[in-house]
């Protein structure tokens, strides 16, 4: 145990027998469980008394080249001791021992991500005085082969499946079914088997010594906090790898020791819908790891759950209702005291109830607004904690489409609901193909036995998630909700043919690369493609979104260019469009020719010719636009991709292009040879074509000018649009195209007679821009913050390429987070302060938005809320999203 010295430093703290060292607001040193352990200790719960060793020491290890802080295992003897005492057992004493669990527990609650192991202390001769003391060698058989296999798996890196293998292979000699069955001399033989399997995996014997197994436990914690699966978990959620895990050890308690004995996971309210209600699964005569692991199916907590699912094994309140009356009393007490949903382990050990864990429980997105709502409404929390409560992010699952109860299915399938959503797939068999079918851009249907934490990466790429075994708090169930997939678990009459590649259900085969669809709400699994129904928000929804308005500062827009996407943007609460571009609707098959005929001319009568053909269907565009949105604001963006993107590529397509325009194919193979760029990111574009080609932005501001007057007249209701120039480097750009579009803007409002207010401005894409927004603020009314461009512009990236690099630097954590995903604070987010600061100071009343796909992303809101701009603008169906999001911003600003 070499190391620092750093023995003034406390590196354990001990919980147990109705009080702690910790508390739960310690939750940074002591890890999520050690933390809510020494809670639920303080609070007189009855809790296995034990320690945890802190993330100091996880810290510490890794960055003394895994070795541990001196003082570390005095202090861990001393607690371990203590532990002793308090339950009137030693560690590795052959006739009275101490048996203690090692688990993990990061800051952060990271399901199934690292590492646990049971039973340990257990070796050929405690094993002898469990049994006594237990008065039961069945059982004390079943605690060491189970410490054997999960020891071996997690510590030694003897692959499970060698264990299982033993297992079923035994079982199938002695025509057993259940592990149930075994006795405890059918143990001693299975054990042997384990212990040659690790001899000859390792080359060495099990280890026998206590402390030998309880340091390689605790090693294999702290190394886990690197392993694939939890790297993996923290790229996806976001959490610093200098968090580090706590490890908590624990006295064992026994859910294995007969009929009187049970092990269960309980949550105290329903986590896929917010219902009011016990929900959670238990297991007679096992331990913690087979509910969540999925071997065994278990039976529910309640007796209304039971009926509910059609099941005849009793739930938990009808066959242990003393254990059930005293674990409901003491979930209600602890949701009372987190003030939030509890997730809880617990063990029954002869009749006596024993609390393992809470925490508060994974949820889905519409349990979490139910909860919001419900325990605000209960007087438990105030609005402004029913709003942050919420995960912006996880809106995106109640935003998307469910199955269309009319369409026809073919139902092959059923399961448990574990995780509602629909989707539909090419159905593959493995992690690795899921991720990298869905790297190409297909959808894929993960179907599994069960999944393990090491699928965790196909599990994120799939589209859906179906298992054959393990119940509604299995490692399948529990990842799926929190990563809002739709997943359907113990689907019994699923049956895998791995090397065939193919599933059989309901008398069908279904191959790999087949289409099936998922419904997780309902448990259901379909043949083929299943057609979709937008999701109706209200009821739950509409009061939180309500009370995220009442809180949040800025103003959320969404970026549309047609009436369908502006009326589903203001369905969705948009206060604006933030972004409308106009060369969307230039791809129209109608629009494409004049388009065309326009880039063709060789003169500017040429141009105007054509430009005359689009003006009308423009302004018709606009029209729609400006009467969906009732005078809200609608900032149109002038044409901003260069010319060459009208133009066909291939030469089919330019023979076929030049037959219908009437024009030479030769001639517009040579046009579009001509405006061909080599860098068109940064050529002939934006603001530029409008200095080019004048007439373009003409025509344009024309179309927008007589549309806003014309509705305005239509509805008597006031229309303003703001006109952005996009792509501007220079104040001068500005001034000359601004020039322009007024004196259009006036000959068209004296030709109709009518008065309109509208609004100049530009976007800001070009760190030039950003550093001289003080002399460009002279010109602009507004800034919108292009951050595509500017993030591409400030890095010198392609987005369009830099994928192919990007994950690189992400592994490699030269990068926290892929730009375009979410703003770079410390450049991008700099410029954008630094020209909202300029631009302020040139022009006190500017208005300042972003419109760039960071719009919609809410750890870019909230940058974006700290440098204090007045709206954000995304796609429509992000625009709740944003909403809750920028309500958060706020509150945590204290600006809410």
């Amino acid at each position: 145990m070499s190391g620092t010295s750093e023995s003034a430093v406390k590196w354990v703290y001990g919980f147990g027998a109705g009080a702690a060292e910790g508390t739960a607001a310690m939750k940074d040193l002591l890890g999520g469980k050690g933390a809510n352990l020494a809670e639920m200790a303080n609070l007189g719960l009855p809790v296995p008394p034990g320690f945890t060793i802190t993330t100091e020491v996880c810290t510490a290890y890794y960055k003394n080249n895994r070795n541990y802080p001196e003082g570390l295992k005095e202090e861990v003897a001393a607690a371990l001791e203590k532990v002793g005492a308090q339950v009137g057992r030693r560690f590795g004493d052959t006739k009275n021992p101490l048996l203690v669990s090692v688990r993990s527990g990061a800051r952060a609650s990271m399901p199934g991500m690292m590492d646990t192991v049971l039973n340990l202390g257990l070796n050929d001769d405690t094993v002898k005085g469990l049994a006594a003391l237990a008065g039961d060698d069945r059982f004390a058989y079943d605690s060491y082969r189970r410490f054997i296999q999960m020891y071996s798996d997690v510590v030694l890196g003897v692959e499970h499946h060698r264990f299982e293998d033993i297992l079923e292979g035994f079982k199938e000699t002695q025509d057993y079914f259940l592990d149930t069955e075994l006795s405890a001399d059918d143990w001693r033989s299975v054990i042997g088997q384990y212990k040659s399997a690790v001899e000859e995996a390792t080359g060495k014997p099990f280890p026998q010594d206590p402390q030998e197994q309880l340091w390689g436990a605790i090693g294999a914690v702290f190394g886990s906090w690197r392993n694939d699966r939890a790297e993996t978990y923290r790229r996806l959620h976001n959490i610093p790898e200098s968090w580090g895990t706590a490890v908590n050890v624990q006295a064992m308690v026994f859910g294995n020791m007969g009929d009187t004995s049970a092990t269960g996971v309980a949550f105290t309210r329903n986590p896929s819908t917010g219902q009011k209600a016990i929900y959670g699964e238990f297991l007679v005569n096992a331990q913690g790891e087979d509910v969540v692991a999925g071997i065994r199916t278990p039976q529910p907590l309640t007796k209304a759950a039971r009926e509910e699912m059609g099941e005849t094994a009793p739930s938990m309140e009808e066959a242990m209702p003393q254990a059930f009356a005293e674990l409901a009393g003491v979930m209600a007490k602890l949701e009372r005291h987190y003030r939030d949903m509890q997730d809880i382990e617990f063990t029954v050990e002869k009749k006596k109830l024993w609390m393992l864990q809470t925490r508060s429980g994974k949820r889905t997105a519409s349990a979490a607004l139910k909860i919001a709502v419900d325990l605000c409404t209960e007087g438990l929390i105030d609005e402004k904690e029913a709003v942050l409560r919420v995960d912006p992010h996880s809106l995106d699952q109640l935003l998307h489409p469910s199955l269309d109860p009319d369409a026809a299915r073919d139902l092959i399938l059923t399961g448990l609901p574990a995780s509602p959503g629909a989707a539909s797939g090419e159905v593959v068999f493995s992690a690795d193909e899921a991720e990298r079918l869905a790297q190409e851009g297909r959808k894929v249907i993960l179907v599994r036995v069960e999944t393990s934490p090491e699928d965790i990466h196909g599990m994120h790429a799939a589209s859906a998630i179906v298992t054959a075994r393990g119940g509604m708090t299995s490692h399948a169930a529990v990842v799926a909700r929190g990563m809002g997939r739709p997943c359907v678990c113990g689907a019994g009459d699923l049956k895998i043919n791995a090397k065939d590649a193919t599933f059989s259900a309901a008398g069908k085969i279904v191959k790999k690369g087949d289409i099936v669809t998922v419904d997780g709400g309902a448990g259901q699994v379909f043949l083929g493609a299943v057609p979709t129904v937008q999701p109706e928000l209200s009821g739950d929804f509409a009061t939180l979104m309500a009370w995220a308005d009442k809180h949040r500062r800025m103003k959320v827009r969404a970026n549309a260019e047609t009436p369908h996407d502006a009326e589903v943007a203001r369905g969705f609460g948009a206060e604006g469009i933030g972004l409308c571009r106009t060369e969307h609707m230039f791809f129209d098959a109608e629009r494409i020719v004049a388009v065309r005929e326009m880039i063709l001319a060789e003169d500017k009568a040429g141009r105007e010719s054509a430009l005359a053909k689009l003006l009308p269907m423009q302004r018709s565009d606009f029209e729609e636009i400006f009467r969906v949105m009732r005078g809200l604001p609608v900032t149109v963006r002038l044409l901003d991709p260069p010319l060459h993107e009208f133009l066909p590529n291939s030469d089919a397509e330019i023979d076929e292009v030049a037959k219908s325009a009437g024009v030479d194919a030769e001639a517009l193979r040579a046009r579009a040879h001509k405006l061909h760029e080599v860098n068109p990111m940064l050529g002939h574009r934006g603001c530029r074509l409008g200095i080019s080609y004048p007439e373009i932005y003409e025509m344009q501001a024309r179309a927008i000018i007589e549309a806003a007057a014309n509705v305005a007249a239509e509805t008597g209701e006031k229309v303003t649009p703001e006109i952005m120039i996009p792509l501007v480097a220079l104040k001068d750009e500005l001034s000359l195209l601004k020039a322009r579009i007024d004196a259009v803007a006036k000959a068209v409002l004296k030709e109709k007679n009518a008065s309109l207010d509208y609004l100049i401005g530009t976007m800001i894409e070009l760190p030039r821009a950003a550093l001289t927004a003080d002399a460009i603020a002279e010109e602009a009314a507004f800034f919108s913050f292009g951050t595509n461009d500017l993030t591409q512009t400030t890095f010198g990236l392609s987005r369009d390429d830099s994928a192919s690099f990007l994950p690189a630097y992400l592994r490699q954590k030269l990068l926290e987070r892929d730009p375009f995903v979410t703003l770079d604070r410390e450049g991008v987010g700099a410029l954008v302060a630094i020209a909202a600061e300029k631009g302020r100071k040139a022009r006190p009343g500017i208005k300042l938005g972003i419109c760039g796909e960071h719009g919609g992303d809410p750890d870019s809101i909230a940058t974006v809320e700290e440098i204090g701009l007045d709206y954000v603008s995304c796609s429509p169906y992000r625009t709740p999203i944003a909403r809750l999001a920028a309500a958060h911003a706020s509150l945590r600003n204290g600006r809410g």
